[in-house]
């Protein structure tokens, strides 16, 4: 009889629908033959792969759980599939997608006037128009009720300022999703590449997400006409609507970078050889492995179920913080733990685990630190806000 798959233990995909297990199968097989020959000297080179961009179009990967507006309409079980795939190659490549789609594409589609989705929902489902979220700021972090960018009425127009932080595809955007404080509360804006008075500068010398795109926003007096705001997003909600609609993609995407460490750990255990045998036979790595095959199941199990209870529109974002916490944690720890099992070689850019490592320090802390979906738990279990 074969051994179990390490990574899907407990036949996971079983689970799945036809088109889930097919739209999984494809996504994997193209980071398979297009992002893994490359990814780690992208990696290497603090270079964001856009050649990847049309390809990932052309599967339809870009706001692939919306309807309308040329987008795929797949289920939000296989956009979790497609992020798991993604992450395997490299956390970068999800970040994009996650951006593009649940960022951008997603407020528009919840947010905005028809006329905002037409003109620019098919562009950006064709991966022509690409977009950045700007809510983060220099000073807010965690706290994104301390926004200080500024929109203020003149006339028909509303006048922008404020600079905001930690932005993924910044610089290449052509346009940006900007949360302003406001007379009238937060309120959320399309701004155009172009806009007067609009910058953008690449954050560089990272140690993680270095195949990413992360970037500095800044507003200075920038005009944005009325047309250009999401009409029916007012108030915090609608920018935490959009950070939820990301962490479940962050859930899934997390472990797939734990299963490609996992994969490494246990093909060099099996071929380094000490005191005679293969590490793998030694009670200490199998134990190890062992470990990192339950982290993964459990993972993937609580990932599936919150899938589907978004698919009924039964998920709570208690429940999303629930996912993000768990299964990013579970991934930097077996990032961590396969680059110590690789031993020397674990250090280099030639294995994946350390790029996984950096990039998951990174994934830990964005879309909602640790401590912060902690943190949601708590309140939703007690009924009282320790924030």
């Amino acid at each position: 009889m074969a051994s179990l798959d390490p990574t899907d233990f407990m036949d996971v995909a079983s689970l799945l629908d036809s088109e889930e297990r097919q739209t999984q199968r494809s996504v994997g097989r193209w980071v398979d033959q297009r992002v893994l020959p490359l990814i780690g000297q992208a990696f290497d080179e603090h270079r964001f792969p856009s050649e990847l961009v049309p390809e990932m179009a052309e599967m339809g990967l870009f706001g692939c759980n919306l309807e309308g507006y040329e987008c795929a309409g797949l289920n939000n079980v296989t956009y979790g599939l497609v992020c798991q795939e993604l992450e395997r190659g490299d956390s970068g490549l999800r970040s994009f997608v996650s951006v593009q789609g649940s960022l951008c594409m997603w407020p528009i589609h919840a947010y905005g006037s028809a006329e905002q989705k037409e003109r620019w929902l098919p562009g950006m489902a064709r991966g022509e128009i690409v977009g950045c979220f700007g809510l983060t700021e220099p000073d807010g972090g965690s706290d994104p009720g301390a926004m200080n960018t500024r929109a203020k009425r003149d006339g028909d127009d509303w006048i922008l300022n404020g600079a905001k932080m930690w932005i993924t595809n910044g610089t290449i955007a052509d346009l940006a999703i900007v949360w302003a404080e406001s007379d009238e509360g937060v309120l959320g804006f399309i701004v155009e590449k172009g806009f007067q008075g609009y910058t953008s500068r690449d954050i560089a010398k990272k140690f993680s997400l270095r195949a990413s795109v992360t970037s500095e926003l800044f507003l200075d007096h920038v005009r944005v006409p009325e047309a250009n705001r999401l009409p029916d997003a007012q108030g915090l909600r609608a920018p935490l609507s959009c950070l939820t609609q990301a962490r479940f993609g962050i859930a899934w995407g997390a472990i797939g970078a734990a299963t490609a460490c996992l994969r490494e750990a246990l093909e060099f255990s099996n071929e380094r050889v000490l005191f005679g045998r293969p590490i793998s036979h030694t009670q200490t790595i199998q134990r190890r492995l062992a470990d990192m095959t339950r982290r993964i199941t459990n993972a993937q199990l609580l990932a599936l179920q919150l899938g589907r209870l978004k698919d009924k529109g039964q998920m709570r974002p208690a429940q999303v913080s629930v996912a993000k916490w768990n299964n990013v944690r579970m991934a930097l720890d077996i990032a961590r733990d396969a680059r110590d099992i690789l031993g020397a070689s674990g250090i280099s850019i030639e294995t994946s685990p350390i790029r996984h490592m950096l990039n998951l320090e990174s994934v830990i802390t964005y879309e909602g630190t640790e401590t912060i979906h902690e943190l949601a738990v708590g309140r939703e279990i007690t009924g009282f806000a320790a924030f």
